[in-house]
């Protein structure tokens, strides 16, 4: 358990990442995902993200892979000119989707993208189909996040970039307090306001609470067999973007759906 964060309010929903309940979260709240995002993190999200996509060094000739894409935010920064030549979102959440095909219509209509539905823990893609593969605040959500992260690497091609962020506990001690205070009282009272769902926002704080360390995430990543592991502290360590690389030589066998 992170520790950075005081003791879980007793009001706050124990964890049951189920993935049919997750997604029926998701899809309750997916017509004001967007705008949540943007209040909830001050518009600091999409610097979050593009660090991210800037992490996988894309030349514009590369497919890439976002995981847990919501409304495709990250399909649409990945298909912009220069970025991959081809990008596939996968999410498992039906409105969410619905809701990223006609933002990524709109925003990157001479690209080659696809949305498919999908389970993080057994992605629908060939095994080395992928030069680099996103994930934005979803991983923690999934149930279990190291089979995750050992389907990413089958997914990714020798030499292919895996660019993780997902939301943490600052280290810096006045930050950390006015973080923790903003994180579990004044959160949750914005999201159920705005999103007019009672479980998302309280399910938040306690899905960060019950997250691991960056120093553990790490370790899952270095288990599953990536190299080059990093994990960057952003905005006082509010969020970690976590890179890596899936090995040219020495990976271990892969087998999964092709």
């Amino acid at each position: 358990m992170n520790a950075a964060l005081p003791q879980m309010d007793p009001a706050l929903p124990q964890l049951d990442k189920d993935p049919a309940k997750i997604a029926g979260m998701f899809d309750a709240i997916a017509a004001r995902y967007d705008l949540l995002n943007t209040v909830l993190s001050g518009g600091v999200d999409r610097y979050w993200r593009w660090r991210a996509v800037r992490s996988l060094g894309l030349t514009g000739r590369e497919t890439a892979v976002d995981l847990c894409t919501g409304t495709a935010d990250l399909v649409v920064s990945l298909a912009k000119p220069g970025r991959a030549a081809r990008v596939v979102g996968v999410d498992f959440s039906p409105a969410m989707l619905r809701r990223g095909l006609a933002k990524v219509r709109g925003r990157a209509p001479s690209a080659t993208w696809q949305l498919a539905q999908g389970d993080a823990m057994r992605l629908p893609l060939a095994s080395a189909s992928a030069d680099g593969l996103t994930i934005a605040f979803g991983i923690r959500n999934v149930r279990d996040h190291a089979v995750a992260v050992s389907d990413c690497l089958r997914v990714l091609k020798p030499g292919g970039r895996l660019a993780i962020l997902e939301i943490s506990t600052p280290r810096v001690p006045v930050f950390k307090r006015l973080y923790a205070w903003y994180f579990t009282r004044l959160l949750p009272r914005i999201g159920r306001l705005v999103s007019h769902h009672t479980d998302a926002y309280t399910y938040l704080p306690a899905s960060v609470v019950g997250w691991v360390t960056p120093e553990a995430f790490s370790a899952t990543l270095r288990s599953a067999g990536f190299a080059e592991v990093r994990a960057v502290p952003l905005t006082f360590g509010a969020v970690y973007l976590y890179t890596a690389i899936r090995p040219d030589r020495g990976a271990r066998a892969l087998s999964g759906p092709s």
